[in-house]
């Protein structure tokens, strides 16, 4: 008597033995020499098993080991609209792809109508501890019938409903591959790169759901994303949202002059740094002219001169004191409203707060005083923040109405993220936000600033001037330019720039 076709999971892939005697799943399996039998990347179990269906091949199931759950949430709230289409999209695509959403646009409840439609075991997928207790703190009090666990952190559950970093689902996705029904990403912009990408590969989930406001990526990469979660089915940008589910809000550019010494200093640098890349024929146009720059600096006293004349003079950009008199002007303008202030580097996150007496959050401020720091700014006794990259990401911060940008990368998805850090409507629903960019005038942060707002130069003016949205869709930014004291036209700030490939100083990211 022939024996029945069996569908296993090993280790992030599955077994099929003995063969059915359709043809179907031959697209998906490799034969095995070192067991003898047919494999399947675990990835591929749903279009298997519905191939098999299909051609009524009876086969018995032994993969799954995901259970279906009863999901009776205690917390309940009116969808906004563009909730509801996202969660309608994503089951007209079959439970699978990816959704595009502004940061404060209500990830985390969408997902939680997700899992309510698919009531399944399910592992939610995050990059930071903290989003990790955030998504734990919402979803205990979503399902409290539930048991809910983490992993990470020096957690190590083994739950219905779990909540990991990418880190841990990565080293233990052999080991999961098979427990879940639904798979969510939080941030999956996150998951395309070598050593994350495993979670999903190693997974058997029939039911995937992806979130982020910036699925893009530098190395192209994000087009995987379709082959591990799915196609991108929803997107709503934050010009879209204002003044529904995000708050209204405007975004004001400030170009601040180098004094006269900076200037001197700063073109003293770039000539040093030019006068090497004309000679060894490099364009920092692209990232692959950065890529040879940093080779090249590393050959000769002359490329390392050059290559010290570059930081030398992003410093000053990054840094002149012209901001710091900005930062002053607008903290008295707008007290006691509570503020973010954004820088790209440490030093400047130390030295501000040292002059104001503001508290900071780097990378080296430990956990529990992190925690406090922020508790302490959503409470109201701190009335001002300053951080480095460590905010861009996973922080609930819905009393910050005032944004301010001292410096950044050209990175249109941290823009993007730290334009979220405000609009959150929380209690006030006639919030009305504000993020201003400070951008040192004729430097290289005047194109990093185009880039992160995902224009180029030559299509900013006419973009604007006509009221449209850029190709992000971020509202058109207002301009103001500080010289001494004076404030100029949008028109008069922009003619005094001219560009070429070597004038860009931030092509690394």
């Amino acid at each position: 008597m022939p024996r029945t076709p069996t569908l296993s999971f090993d280790r992030g892939t599955l077994i099929l033995h003995p063969p059915p005697r359709g043809k179907s799943w031959m697209d998906y399996a490799t034969w095995d020499d070192r067991v003898e039998k047919f494999r399947i990347p675990a990835i591929q179990y749903r279009q298997v098993v519905e191939a098999l269906q299909a051609e009524g091949s009876y086969f018995s199931d032994e993969a799954k080991a995901f259970e279906p759950l009863e999901l009776s949430p205690s917390m309940e709230m009116e969808p906004y609209p563009h909730q509801s289409e996202a969660l309608a999209a994503w089951k007209l695509a079959g439970r699978r792809g990816v959704v595009v959403l502004p940061t404060a646009a209500g990830k985390t409840y969408l997902a939680q109508l997700a899992m309510q439609a698919t009531p399944r075991s399910t592992l939610i997928v995050v990059p930071t501890l903290d989003l990790m207790h955030q998504w734990y703190a919402h979803l205990t009090a979503a399902f409290p019938d539930v048991e809910v666990g983490l992993l990470g952190g020096g957690s190590r559950d083994r739950t219905p409903i779990l909540v990991s970093t990418y880190d841990s689902a990565a080293i233990h996705a052999e080991a999961l591959g098979n427990r879940y029904a639904l798979l969510i990403f939080d941030e999956c912009h996150h998951l395309p790169t070598d050593f994350n990408r495993v979670i999903a590969e190693y997974a058997i989930a029939p039911y995937r759901l992806g979130l982020t406001a910036t699925p893009e990526r530098t190395d192209g990469k994000h087009s995987d994303l379709n082959l591990l979660i799915g196609q991108e089915i929803y997107r709503k940008t934050a010009a879209d949202l204002a003044g529904k589910a995000l708050a209204e809000h405007e975004v004001v550019q400030i170009k601040v002059k180098l004094s006269q010494h900076e200037r001197d200093r700063y073109n003293q640098l770039i000539q040093t740094r030019n006068d090497f890349l004309r000679e060894a024929k490099i364009s920092l146009g692209s990232l692959k002219g950065w890529q040879l720059f940093v080779q090249a600096s590393a050959r000769s006293a002359a490329g390392r001169r050059a290559m010290i004349a570059h930081r030398q003079a992003k410093e000053i950009a990054l840094g002149t004191d012209g901001k710091i008199r900005i930062l002053a002007d607008l903290l008295a303008e707008h007290y006691p409203e509570r503020t973010l202030i954004f820088t790209a580097d440490n030093a400047t996150v130390y030295r501000i707060s040292q002059e104001f007496l503001i508290p900071a959050i780097t990378h080296q401020t430990p956990v529990k005083e992190r925690h406090e720091v922020l508790t302490k700014f959503r409470e109201g006794e701190y009335k001002t923040l300053i951080a480095s990259h460590v905010l861009n990401e996973g922080v609930d911060v819905p009393a910050a109405r005032i944004a301010i940008i001292l410096s950044g990368t050209g990175s249109a998805r941290e823009y993007i993220q730290r334009l979220g850090r405000v609009l959150r409507k929380g209690k006030d629903k006639d919030k009305f936000a504000l993020m201003y960019e400070v951008v040192a005038e004729d430097t290289s942060e005047e194109r990093t600033s185009v880039r992160r707002r995902g224009v180029k130069r030559s299509e900013e003016r006419g973009a604007r001037s006509e009221g449209k949205v850029t190709q992000l869709e971020i509202l058109p930014t207002k301009q103001i330019t500080y010289g001494s004291g004076d404030r100029t036209s949008q028109r008069a700030a922009e003619s005094s720039g001219k560009w070429d490939d070597n004038n860009s100083l931030e092509t690394e990211e």
